[in-house]
Parts: C-alpha cells; structure tokens; sequence
C-alpha cells in the first residue's frame, strides 16, 4: 500500500455499508475525493441533449481519449509479489448477491460496458471505456479517474459527462446516463497518481432521446425555448417573392420570411463567407425604426448619420426617391437632400432567393429510462484479490499502435484474457508503483473499461477488480502489447463504498 500523503490530523471513521456486501475495513475518510458534475436536473437534461441532438451527431463525432503520448508507452518493471493492506473482500453483481457462478466457455459482451463521453479543457469531444457496477441506488459507474479528471489542466472534472451503455455507431439503445458526482482517491485527485487511476461516478436516471414531437411556434416562442435550454429546431422552404414582399412588411410576422442567400442583414452577417458590407437607402421613417430597434454589426447593419446632399432645383423638383427634400431653397439659396442608409452585408454575384422560416419546440424529446443498473445490470467488486489469477477485461481500443499501425475501430468493444502479473512499476511521470498487468494489444479507447473477475459467460456478470489505465511495449517493438491498472485495495474499496451509497434521481 502506497501513501503520498496522510493530512494531519484525518480521523479513521467507518462509512455506510451496502446491504449484503459492501463490508471491509474502514479507511481515513481523506481517501475519497468527490466532486460535483452536472449540478441540477436542468443541466443534465441540456447535456444529455447536447449529445444526442442530431441523431447522435456529437456522439459519433467523438474521440478516443488520448492523455497517453508516444513517450508514456514504456516497459514495466517488475517489483514483486502482492501484499494486502486489508482482507480480501467482494460486493456481488446486481441479481446475483444470493446465487453462485457457472462456468461456461462462451465468450459473451457483458451489457453492462459501454462508453463515457466528455468534453475536455481543449474542447475536444471525448470518449473511455466503462462499466455498470453494483450500488445501493443502481447509479454507478466505474471507469479510469483519467476520464473523469482533466489531467492536462489538473483543475476540474470533464465537461458534459455522459455514459452511454451499449453504445453503437451514435446509438444509446438503454439511454444516456449523465454524471452528476464523480468519487476518486484523494491522491489522483491532488496529485495525478496513476496509482489511484479509477473512479466512481453516481449517474442521473436515464433519458432516452427519441426525437419527439416538433410544435411550431413563433420567433418569440422559439427563443424563450431556446432560453430554458429546451429542444428546438428551425426549417425553411423556399416561397415566391411576392409572398416573401408581402410578408415581410411584418417583420414580427409568424411564420417569418427571409432571403438566402442574397442580401438580408438577418441571413447574411459579417461571418457569412464571402459576404461584404455596402449600405442601402431607406425611408426616414425605416432609418429611425431601424436605429430605436438597436440594431448591431452582428445582425449586419452599421448605422450613420445621414448625409446631406446639395443639388440644384431642377434635381430638387424632380427627386422622387427615399430621401427627404428640404421645404426649399435656404436663405442662402441652396437646396437640399437628406439621405437615410443602412449598412448591410451581402454576398455578391447571388441571386436572391426568398425562404420561409418556421420555428419549432420539440416536446417529449427525452424520456425517463430509469435507473442504470435496473436498466443493464451492474458488476460486482472486488479488491485485495491475490495476483496471477484469471480476468476478462473488455474496452473499445481505437488508437493506432506508437509504430503507426491501428488494430482496432473504437466501433465495437473488445475482450483480452489471461491471469495478472504481480505488481509492477510503471512510468515515474505518473507515479506508478503498484499496477498489475495483463498480456493484451488493447490500444487508448479501451481505458477506463473494466477487469473482470470470476466472469460468467452465462450471466455475463464478474466482478470489477481493476480498470485499464497505462498502455505498454513489454517487448520494445513500438506496438503495445501489455496493459495495466490499479491494484484494487482496501483504499480502492474505501472510495467505491463512498460512491456506491450515494444517490443521484431523475432528470425527467
């Protein structure tokens, strides 16, 4: 058991037990580190959306995780055999707390693994292995403390975590469970060691997103919705100019008209491609509704002052145009214009074509998929469980190999088999000394997805007694051929019981 810190003065204090399982000693309560993900029900709901909107566009658009560069992928070393810090202990699978395993030769996919999706401190639209586990609530996820920590910035929990069980190609065929607290060991938290590179997040009731029912509503509608964070969409069918002509002298009219592309400031702005700015004249009238209105650059128009124009009488008598005529001649003599403009961007060489927009709400876009373990199942958990025993570990591997060379999709989850090695030295950057390891050309992906103990291929149940963390070339041919995680320990267990009780509730 490995300690980089023990704060002055932490109380030893027993914590909540599961009913039927969740026993082990007690550890200092300054092991667990816990912090808030979505915060309210509201926001989980807008993150769930966020990922599904789109027929899953943003789902499908995500990345395996990457926090592992080129240089981390190194050899292990050995250190020795296991010790324990605590008696070997177990929490048994959801369904299975009474019963005893049956071994069979299938290999089946648990329904339990899927995806955890984030966005982190770049940006950049994520994804981890991860898994259902048993807890008092079926709330429980457990993954890589890497995919849940943003270790580049060491400052906040990812942005917009979800876990997707059974994930396929944008598809959430249980619903998407979004985080909303995340429990690690205090020394990932504080310090980033990957000894301590596992983590338990309590997840919001399911929502199934099913696309719903669009209503149409009016603009002002459309962005009171869009306001509360609902669902909305927008849809627009070319019309005829003289529909468009007659329309828009309303400009407040439902459903609103427009022009697109052409040279509508409401289509067309200053971030439209090729667009460029050039001013139209209008009625003094229109000039000063337009300036009470406020408005700005960002819809397109740029407001002057007017211009005065000097001219001569036959031009005076004869102008018919927008512009307002003086009452005549000044007492010097000279008659006068005034010109009304308003600045807009166009997009030249486009013929103007008129649209119809119709605004909508979507109602019913998400419904309650209930409880995540209810819904899937949920692993047992295990820790101080001797090395060199058997374990089945499953993740969905998508990066390429340090020597360029890519196995695997990321599509479809993956499986490796084989017993442990004992505890093992790894990279001194992440403060490894106490993985454990197993033959396997897992690539990043895969991190995060669970090792399974005493696995059933009938019940497709084990018992989580590890995560994959680290990547490594045992052999040193460029190709990872070798991956590792935590040793679960009493500590493992201490973090897993403060998580495996707490509650989370629905989002709708």
């Amino acid at each position: 058991m490995k300690r980089i810190l023990i704060p002055a003065g932490g109380a030893i204090v027993a914590t909540g037990l599961l009913a039927a399982g969740l026993a082990g000693s007690a550890q200092a309560d300054s092991d667990v580190a816990s912090d808030p993900m979505a915060a309210s029900a509201a926001n989980a709901k807008a993150i769930a959306e966020f990922w599904a909107d789109n027929n899953g566009a943003a789902l499908r658009a995500a990345k395996e995780s990457n926090v592992w560069a080129k240089g981390d992928v190194a050899k292990l070393q050995s250190k020795g055999g296991y010790t324990a810090d605590t008696k070997p202990g177990s929490t048994a699978p959801i369904g299975q707390e009474k019963k005893t395993a049956v071994k069979v030769q299938n290999v089946n996919m648990p329904k339990t693994i899927g995806k955890v999706f984030f966005v982190n401190s770049k940006g950049e639209k994520k994804w981890c292995s991860a898994t259902s586990i048993q807890s008092q609530y079926r709330n429980l996820v457990a993954t890589a403390a890497h995919c849940v920590y943003d270790t580049a910035t060491n400052s906040d929990v990812m942005s917009k975590w979800v876990f997707v069980p059974g994930y396929y190609q944008g598809r959430a065929p249980w619903g998407v469970y979004v985080g909303k607290q995340a429990f690690t060991h205090y020394d990932f938290d504080v310090y980033e060691d990957y000894d301590r590179d596992y983590a338990f997040v309590t997840v919001y009731n399911g929502v199934k997103l099913d696309g719903g029912t669009a209503k149409k509503v009016t603009l002002n509608e459309y962005k009171a919705a869009q306001a509360k964070g609902l669902a909305t969409d927008v849809k627009t069918s070319e019309v005829s100019k003289d529909e468009y002509e007659s329309a828009i002298k309303d400009p407040n009219k439902y459903p609103y008209y427009d022009t697109k592309p052409g040279t509508d400031p409401k289509i067309v702005g200053p971030d439209y491609p090729g667009a460029v700015v050039d001013k139209k004249e209008v009625s003094k009238a229109d000039y000063e509704e337009a300036k009470a209105k406020g408005t700005g650059r960002g819809q397109g128009f740029i407001y002057g002052d007017p211009i005065v124009e000097n001219v001569d009488k036959a031009t005076w008598d004869a102008y018919k145009g927008l512009g307002e005529k003086g009452d005549g001649p000044d007492k010097f003599g000279n008659y006068y214009i005034t010109h009304y403009y308003v600045q807009q961007w166009y997009v030249p060489g486009t013929s103007t074509k008129y649209y119809r927009v119709d605004y909508y709400v979507i109602e019913g876009f998400a419904k309650d998929a209930g409880r995540l373990g209810d819904a899937v199942g949920g692993q047992g958990f295990a820790w101080n469980q001797p090395t060199g025993k058997y374990v089945r570990v499953f993740g969905y591997p998508a990066a390429a190999h340090p020597d360029g060379n890519k196995n695997y999709t990321g599509v479809t989850p993956k499986w490796c088999y084989g017993k442990t090695s004992s505890k093992l030295v790894g990279s001194a950057a992440k403060k490894i000394e106490e993985h454990v390891a197993l033959k396997c050309a897992f690539t990043e992906g895969a991190d995060g997805g669970p090792w399974l103990y005493k696995y059933s291929n009938a019940k497709r149940l084990g018992y989580v007694n590890g995560v994959t963390s680290t990547f490594n070339d045992q052999d040193g041919n460029g190709r990872v051929d070798y991956i590792s995680s935590p040793y679960f320990d009493g500590e493992t267990n201490t973090v897993y019981r403060a998580a495996a009780v707490s509650w989370s509730g629905k989002i709708v």
